[in-house]
């Protein structure tokens, strides 16, 4: 197992590098002047625009400028915004802000997910059954931004339970943006264990059983569930990833100050730094997780062995 481990974290090493050159690319592909839009409607002097391009090394051509980036990263300098801050102050202030989100947003899908999720299955083609299924459709149907501006002007507007923006509430600020992130992934967890469950029952070993006189909580909670949760526990783990990253369009709904929005006005100001440290996390952490899942593959199921 551990010589898996250190072999896979090896492999993380071209993935994060790969990732990385995409997204530097990407940003010094973009259309415009970053050193104007830095100005805005005040102009800049020719000497303080030739000034800060050399500084940030915006006149080298891409593998230059990216061969400069790694370089400086392999000393842990992660860089500095175009306003002189440091990009691991930026990383720093807003992570915590994103995680928090992330795990709200987890707890719910892991929570109300399930609970649907094996309810509707040992209640197949039942009135409960019916209503998961419809109500997770309809939540998959919907958009996460119109998801957003409902929920916030239903709960947070008109009935007042929810702040609508910021976190200056503490934990409770982060209900109703982790709610609204967790959403879709939320529908698919309660479906995926509902046919993973239904499918289960329908085994063998399960018939067996229950002909011994085992009660339907220890035919489910014993010889069922566990074998159910492989593919839920799969999808959770690289879901967590998918939530960082899908934080960017809640994080900016609800005007939540986290890696989301920094990235997303990082892009708009073009600096490049900014967006790549950020995205690179992203991936670091996407890795990550999906390490953690496939270790948890053994836990769950004894046959899957690593070598």
């Amino acid at each position: 197992m551990a010589r898996y481990i250190v072999r896979r974290l090896l492999l993380a090493i071209p993935v994060l590098i790969g990732a990385s050159f995409l997204i530097f690319a990407m940003v010094f592909a973009l259309p415009g002047d970053p050193i104007r839009a830095l100005g805005g409607d005040r102009p800049i002097s020719p000497a303080v625009q030739q000034e800060l391009r050399d500084r940030y090394n915006l006149d080298d051509p891409l593998l230059v400028q990216y061969g400069k980036y790694v370089g400086n990263l392999a000393q842990g300098d992660l860089g500095t915004d175009f306003s002189g801050r440091p990009v691991s102050d930026i990383l720093e202030r807003s992570a915590l802000v994103t995680v928090k989100l992330a795990l709200v947003a987890l707890a719910f899908e892991a929570i109300f997910g399930l609970l649907a999720g094996v309810l509707a299955g040992i209640r197949q083609k039942s009135f409960f059954d019916n209503l998961v299924l419809v109500t997770t459709t309809l939540i998959v149907s919907i958009p996460v931004f119109v998801l957003g501006f409902l929920a916030q002007y239903a709960l947070g507007l008109r009935l007042g339970i929810f702040p609508i923006a910021g976190v200056a509430d503490g934990f409770k600020g982060y209900i109703l943006p982790g709610f609204v992130l967790a959403a879709l992934s939320l529908a698919y967890v309660a479906r995926l264990t509902r046919t993973s469950l239904v499918e289960n029952l329908r085994n063998d070993y399960v018939r067996t059983a229950r002909a011994k006189g085992l009660s339907p909580a220890t035919v489910v909670g014993k010889h069922t569930l566990r074998n159910s949760l492989i593919p839920v526990v799969t999808f959770l783990g690289a879901d967590l990833g998918t939530l960082l990253s899908g934080a960017v369009v809640t994080e900016g709904i609800f005007n939540i100050p986290g890696l989301g929005r920094a990235v997303f006005q990082a892009i708009q100001t073009q600096e490049g730094t900014v967006v790549v440290g950020i995205v690179t996390l992203f991936v670091f952490v996407y890795i990550f997780f999906n390490l953690v899942v496939d270790v948890l593959y053994a836990a769950l199921d004894p046959r899957i062995r690593y070598e």
